[in-house]
């Protein structure tokens, strides 16, 4: 699990380094699984329930799942969410971050930064004896406390031998209640932020999900291993 996160974080970084303005979502996933496959792993994404890409990179108010390609071009102004899975000897690790196109509003630098926080809020409660219930009300509480809101149609989720494994992890929730935690859960909790309304939908591609009102989303996301203590972020290039 360890070794697939490495992979998974330093596949983000290679994106992180090739976003810019005038790139295309296609060349980003190309490079991405190149990285994945020099490193002796496979790309999680592809080809998982059909998906066409290794990564899913989605723009501004797509909120998961954007298609990979040649015709859709980063411009300045724009947020970018790049998720990214890498499969190492039968374990997965799963992971996405929002990066900022060129010179953004201060209105999307917001969103993105209360993403991740809010991911690192979820994370004082991830500990055993809490519950499934913590780890949401800690993100949705922050979250609403800046003005933002949680997509409730998708939600976080166990990780290990499968992609998605039991427990779903909901960004929403009531303290207390949910599945107990227990040391040697691995979990994938990603907080996914809507600048507007959390209601979502589907376009016609049968993959990507953008918000109703065509407000900003934002995404951040790590697999993390519970542990006696403080939990591990396994999706990290200095794991070891």
């Amino acid at each position: 699990m360890k070794i697939a996160g490495r992979i998974t974080a330093e596949a983000l970084m290679v994106a992180k380094d090739l976003i810019r303005p005038g790139i295309s979502t296609k060349e980003i996933d190309t490079k991405i699984r190149r990285h994945i496959e020099k490193c002796g792993a496979t790309p999680s994404f592809l080809g998982y329930g059909g998906f066409p890409g290794s990564a899913c990179i989605s723009i501004n108010n797509q909120v998961i799942h954007g298609i990979p390609s040649e015709r859709v071009i980063l411009a300045d102004g724009d947020i970018v969410k790049v998720d990214v899975g890498a499969r190492y000897r039968g374990y997965n690790g799963d992971s996405a971050r929002t990066f900022a196109v060129g010179k953004v509003s201060d209105k999307a630098l917001k969103l993105i930064s209360v993403t991740e926080q809010s991911f690192y809020e979820a994370m004082k409660v991830a500990r055993p004896g809490n519950r499934i219930g913590d780890i949401g009300h800690a993100v949705e509480d922050f979250v609403i406390s800046n003005g933002f809101s949680v997509v409730r149609d998708y939600v976080g989720h166990g990780v290990g031998k499968d992609l998605h494994e039991d427990p779903e992890i909901p960004n929403f929730g009531r303290a207390g209640r949910g599945v107990r935690l227990y040391p040697g859960m691995t979990l994938a909790i990603e907080p996914m932020v809507n600048a507007g309304s959390y209601d979502v939908r589907v376009l016609k591609d049968g993959w990507t999900v953008v918000t109703q009102d065509g407000e900003l989303s934002a995404h951040y996301e790590n697999s993390i291993l519970i542990t006696d203590g403080d939990p591990i972020i396994l999706t990290d290039v200095n794991i070891v």
